[in-house]
């Protein structure tokens, strides 16, 4: 189950504005709209994609993930956002993304890779290209750009940017903002960044400090990497248990030889609930069981841990904007 931070979620929305329904936007990957932003609270990257294409229904996109790249700030981060200043040069705060992004994605790795011109920065993301993809891909550029220009003392823009997917309608708000040769339908998503901007020493660059971060990151990734043996095995004793109904913390916790409060604080210190994670689990077995024809309708409903067909159906409605019936026949007709 990939995830990733829910700072990305909300900027999207509050990108958005009154265009569309806040509260529900943000529901249908399981976060309060009142709730303060944590950028560790994870949300399911899949749950994020169809957040993107619900959207893309309503309003107009193409912008999108420009507007909300460009928001990013480095002290919406925590110790990483701290640890990309701190370096020494822009060189140094791409190393600490390409070593540390695990803290706040499981889905993306980044890569830098020495060029004649310089270094290409980039961006691998697993899944197929769809379009909630493409968007998120569009904006981790952008934002990778904004965050730089944060840092560096001169202005700075990438020598070119690279997207793997073909071009919008519109590319004037990408070319505007990177200010330089925009590649679309290339071989890869990244940016090709100059040897004398990589030099560039950051205007806040500490070797101190950014020795003190990167061994604080240094162990929250290790305690993410062992956290997510924990996830994985309490996803499967969630989804094993809800046939006989909402499975209860203490149950699962007591099954993982943990006490209640020890399970929360290890979840919470992988940024998630034990109700967003039992929401994620139902979500993605409610879908596993749809694609297969042998089981009902009702037999998923009650596989998934609801006691009726109806509430099952509104709740997979909010999950993914369609009604499991809907779902399943899609499914079946892209198969043909």
């Amino acid at each position: 189950m990939g995830q990733i931070t829910s700072l990305f979620a909300r900027k999207v929305v509050a990108a958005a504005g009154d265009a569309v329904d806040a509260p529900a936007v943000l529901a249908s990957v399981g976060l309060d709209a009142d709730a303060p932003w944590d950028p560790k609270e994870m949300i399911p990257a899949d749950a994020y994609y169809d957040m993107l294409e619900r959207l893309a229904a309503q309003v107009d996109v193409t912008a999108l993930p420009v507007e909300v790249g460009a928001s990013m700030r480095c002290d919406e981060y925590g110790a990483l956002g701290l640890a990309w200043k701190a370096a020494p040069n822009l060189l140094g705060s791409f190393s600490r993304v390409q070593r540390y992004a695990r803290l706040w994605t499981s889905v993306v790795a980044y890569e830098l890779r020495p060029v004649p011109e310089g270094m290409l920065y980039v961006v691998h993301r697993a899944g197929p290209q769809r379009l909630g993809v493409r968007l998120s891909n569009e904006t981790t550029l952008v934002a990778t750009v904004a965050l730089a220009r944060q840092v560096c003392p001169v202005r700075f823009a990438p020598l070119a940017v690279y997207v793997q997917h073909a071009a919008p309608s519109n590319t004037a708000h990408h070319e505007a903002y990177f200010g330089c040769p925009v590649h679309f339908a290339a071989e890869h998503d990244g940016l090709l960044l100059s040897t004398d901007s990589l030099e560039q020493p950051n205007k806040l660059g500490d070797e101190g400090i950014s020795r003190y971060l990167t061994l604080h990151l240094d162990a929250e990734l290790a305690e993410i990497r062992e956290d997510g043996a924990l996830v994985v095995q309490a996803k499967d004793a969630i989804a094993q248990s809800l046939s006989e109904g909402a499975p209860k913390m203490a149950d699962i916790a007591r099954g993982l030889g943990l006490s209640v409060r020890s399970f929360h604080r290890r979840l919470s210190d992988h940024g998630m609930s034990f109700q967003t994670l039992t929401e994620a689990t139902r979500r993605e077995l409610a879908e596993g069981l749809l694609r297969d024809d042998s089981y009902s309708l009702a037999e998923v409903a009650f596989l998934t841990g609801f006691a009726e067909q109806s509430s099952f159906s509104r709740a997979f409605k909010r999950w993914v904007g369609l009604t499991p019936a809907k779902f399943r026949k899609d499914r079946s007709a892209t198969r043909r």
